[in-house]
């Protein structure tokens, strides 16, 4: 469980790092189990490349990510912060190939994810490589989770990983708090504090994890209720859809499933866009 003083951290700042949740070894063998699936299912599966999987809901058809999302030691410190009952919206992958220039424009995630301006929402993002400064770690400005949601002015720049290249104008860099983790540990931060990362400039590729927790008081999507995995406790009101984990992997249903959500998703996210936008766009993110 976090401590009084790290809680006090994140609601106060938005954002807590590091959080360790992993052994460095751990770290080692779940980030060879990602690289054995990019060996073993390079084609895809169903009607979807590997990296769609990866980067969007990867925890209905990916064992994996589902069991890891499960970690004890993760939803002890979501549990701190959110209470007993918990769902996970999304799991994604975050890989940045060393000496690209991918990067993340300053935004805030629950801009276009349909559940309003809630403080009931919270990322996990767990390091599975050395997340360094040179690697492209995140940056947060501290406090930033007090605003509303902000306007975001959307880019579509072909570098941008999120789906639009939507970015936040005018932020003070100087403000800027970087989030370096090594193998193992995590980041927690709010949904409306405002983050970005930078371009892979190691030797090594960055790979990242991100779990987005809510709670089952969360508003769901304004086209109707969304999907979530029950983790911890029960969801009482019943607001949410709720999905199983894989127990193999792409299994016909979970397939299916995955396109059931994935459009109801993307239609949440192209809501006033200024033109055409898929849920990944340029092997864009939710975040």
């Amino acid at each position: 469980m976090l401590t009084q003083s790290q809680i006090a951290t994140y609601h106060d700042a938005g954002v807590l790092h590091p959080v360790p949740v992993f052994a460095e070894q751990e770290a080692r063998e779940l980030r060879d189990e990602v690289e054995q699936l990019e060996r073993q299912h390079a084609s895809g599966a169903g009607q979807r490349p590997l990296s769609q999987y990866f980067r969007v809901n990867g925890q209905i058809v990916l064992p994996l990510l589902s069991r890891v999302a499960r970690t004890p030691a993760i939803l002890d410190a979501v549990e701190a912060l959110l209470g007993p009952d918990l769902l996970v919206w999304s799991v994604e992958l975050f890989i940045k190939e060393p000496g690209t220039d991918s990067l993340v424009s300053w935004h805030q995630d629950i801009t276009y994810w349909g559940m309003g301006e809630t403080d009931d929402e919270v990322t996990a993002w767990i390091a599975l490589s050395d997340v360094s400064v040179e690697a492209g770690c995140m940056r947060f400005i501290p406090g930033s989770h007090r605003n509303p949601i902000v306007a975001h002015e959307d880019t579509h720049d072909s570098d941008n990983l999120l789906s639009r290249g939507q970015q936040i104008a005018g932020i003070d860099e100087t403000k800027a708090q970087f989030g370096p983790l090594k193998p193992g540990e995590m980041s927690l931060h709010h949904g409306r504090c405002f983050h970005a990362s930078g371009p892979n400039r190691s030797g090594d590729r960055r790979i990242g994890m991100a779990i987005r927790y809510v709670t089952p008081d969360v508003r769901q999507s304004d086209l109707g209720r969304d999907y979530a995995m029950l983790v911890r406790g029960r969801d009482a009101r019943q607001g949410w859809i709720n999905i199983a984990a894989p127990t193999t992997l792409f299994e016909p249903g979970a397939l299916r499933l995955y396109e059931e959500v994935l459009a109801h998703q993307s239609a949440t996210l192209a809501a006033g866009a200024d033109q055409d936008v898929a849920l990944y766009d340029h092997q864009g993110a939710k975040g």
